[in-house]
């Protein structure tokens, strides 16, 4: 009798996309920690009799522990395929709740979320995620990128409130327990549908937008520079960028707190901001499918910049409202471009490790911009100056993407 052969799964089959949805759930989840802790910052700084700068620093390590995870799980995946760092980041974000809520200083609190929650929990549903998902899509790659990372913001919009809920019923320690028995109840069977490896089909990168669709990409010299060179500047730029990015998103709630309208409203507004990122990720992605990664990303650092601009002189409440939501507009399509710039100039035997790269880079991005505008405050007792330097490196990044914007122009003059 004759073996039953092993079902084949094809790039953009419904496979992928079913894939595509668990991928999507998954970050959802493990996502959760990186907002749970800006939920829980002003309960902190008051059961433990800190500083702000000192309150935002357990957000700061797990950021941190992200990014450099990252790497660690981008690589593991390259090897072993995701299924496996995706199980090791459920036990580590499981236990990660557990240990945090159980801590009896602000150091073990911020170790329980930088080595647990940050290094080995969220960095496993996050880059790796978004590099297996690469894999498996190639003319909707764009949009299949933005539905993946969505998973990010949607963490962000609907986490905040519920765990405000738990808080003010229960109080923060049962809440982050709680939380960290359901991940690992959740997360552990999910992570067993993604155990089949992505075809083995090398697509040679295009550039399908930023050049011509017809031209190829020389993978030696991106864009006339060394890979290492180009991967440097998207790393400055997406640590720029999210410098800038994390004032709103990690301040937010204490800042509402200190206008006086209170830690619920604060919750409210970072869920609008992200759920409008939510928007903002899955139009980006349509539109990078047709303008290329490189101009998406431009379009988002400007009008980003512009959002950050209306936070200074409006602090109303229905005014911060509006900018809030608008931030999550404006600023939700950034990130996915940073993995679609990567697979269209590098290549896919590559992806996990170089994706895992950029995007540790914006996650370190957001814990310097979170520790920062704590640092700021405590030495100016305001945010506006934190405000400011967040507009000052989104210049920054702005100004990286139209080098390379104007690399793209210079390459094809010189094809032509």
């Amino acid at each position: 009798m004759t073996p039953r052969s092993p079902i084949r799964h094809d790039a953009e089959s419904s496979y992928a996309w079913t894939r595509l949805l668990v991928s999507l759930t998954l970050m959802t989840i493990g996502n959760s920690g990186m907002y749970t802790v800006t939920v829980v910052l002003p309960r902190l700084q008051s059961e433990f009799g800190v500083t702000r700068a000192d309150a935002s620093l357990p957000y700061t390590l797990t950021m941190i522990g992200f990014g450099v995870g990252g790497i660690m799980m981008g690589r593991l995946s390259d090897r072993f395929g995701v299924m496996i760092p995706v199980m090791i980041g459920a036990v580590g974000i499981g236990l990660g709740y557990i240990g945090a809520g159980l801590a009896g200083s602000l150091l073990l609190f911020s170790l329980a979320q930088g080595i647990l929650m940050g290094l080995l929990g969220t960095s496993a549903t996050f880059a790796p995620l978004v590099a297996d998902t690469s894999r498996w899509f190639t003319r909707r790659r764009g949009i299949a990128l933005a539905i993946c990372m969505s998973g990010n913001y949607v963490a962000g919009a609907i986490w905040p409130p519920i765990i405000q809920h738990f808080i003010d019923g229960y109080g923060w320690r049962p809440t982050y327990i709680g939380l960290g028995v359901f991940c690992l109840v959740t997360m552990l069977p999910l992570a067993l549908l993604l155990r089949p490896r992505p075809p083995d089909v090398e697509v040679v990168p295009v550039a399908t937008a930023a050049i011509n669709s017809a031209q190829r990409v020389d993978a030696a010299r991106p864009l006339g520079l060394s890979p290492a060179v180009l991967q440097l500047l998207l790393c400055v730029a997406g640590l720029s960028c999210c410098v800038a990015m994390s004032m709103p998103q990690v301040h937010i709630v204490a800042y509402c707190g200190d206008l006086g309208f209170g830690a619920a409203r604060g919750a409210e507004m970072l869920s609008l901001m992200l759920g409008m990122g939510i928007i903002s990720r899955l139009v980006s992605g349509w539109i990078s499918d047709h303008i290329g990664g490189l101009r998406t990303l431009l379009l988002g650092s400007v009008l980003q910049g512009i959002a950050l601009l209306l936070f200074l002189p409006f602090d109303g409440l229905v005014p911060l409202y509006v900018v809030s939501g608008m931030f999550g507009l404006f600023q939700g399509g950034i990130v996915p471009s940073y993995a679609l710039i990567v697979r269209e100039y590098f290549t896919p035997k590559e992806a996990g490790a170089r994706v895992g790269t950029v995007l540790m880079a914006t996650l370190l991005g957001m814990a310097l911009g979170g520790w920062l505008s704590g640092v700021i405050f405590d030495f100016t007792g305001s945010y506006q100056a934190a405000f400011v330097n967040g507009i000052a490196f989104n210049l920054v990044n702005v100004s990286i993407v139209l080098f390379l914007l104007y690399r793209v122009r210079r390459m094809k003059r010189v094809k032509l």
